[in-house]
């Protein structure tokens, strides 16, 4: 297989768990939990003594998948991507949260592309977990307060989301020796 059509599938296959991260971290916000509030998310613990709202473990995810998605398909594909995502985040949620997620999502996957663009050239795996983290502060903070007015669970949505950027780590750098090994440029 040649490098460009491995560059196209690898970014189909990010593309794709980005955009099934989004209706996924919805769904279990309003649906998965070891606790769910009435009129609010269902929580799942992240750490001790912290809990979050179950979805928190996708956004993470999804802000890897972005950066991923504009290494293999290039900067107006991620663009692309944000924009379908942030509609994406207001059909597959309760109305009542409809603007919270689809505002949280568009602000904090556009920090992400802010944050990585520029850092890319300096290697993957540090600019996909710079990136994350600033996306994944961003989210946090827009989210609860736009959606629950409140920043209760701001330590547990940081947790929870920084779970799965670190544990992606091991499959960026995976990602990053073999794209070294074969030649494998970004798009």
């Amino acid at each position: 297989m040649n490098m460009r059509n491995r560059q196209w599938i690898e970014g189909g296959i990010f593309l794709a768990g980005f955009a099934a991260c989004i209706p996924l971290a919805n769904y279990m916000i309003g649906h998965v939990g070891t606790v769910c509030v009435p009129n609010g998310p269902c929580l799942i613990p992240v750490g001790p003594g912290l809990t979050a709202p179950s979805g928190v473990l996708l956004v993470g995810l999804a802000l890897v998948l972005r950066d991923l998605v504009q290494r293999r398909l290039g900067l107006w594909w991620a663009v692309g991507a944000i924009l379908v995502g942030a509609f994406l985040s207001t059909t597959f949620t309760a109305p009542a949260l409809a603007l919270a997620s689809a505002t949280a999502f568009l602000t904090s996957e556009l920090a992400d592309l802010l944050v990585f663009t520029p850092l890319q050239r300096k290697g993957l795996v540090k600019a996909a977990f710079a990136s994350s983290v600033a996306g994944l502060l961003v989210d946090s903070v827009m989210f609860l307060w736009l959606a629950f007015g409140s920043l209760d669970f701001l330590a547990g949505q940081v947790v929870g989301k920084l779970i799965m950027v670190v544990a992606a780590l091991p499959v960026l750098f995976w990602i990053r020796n073999r794209d070294r090994r074969l030649g494998l440029m970004p798009a």
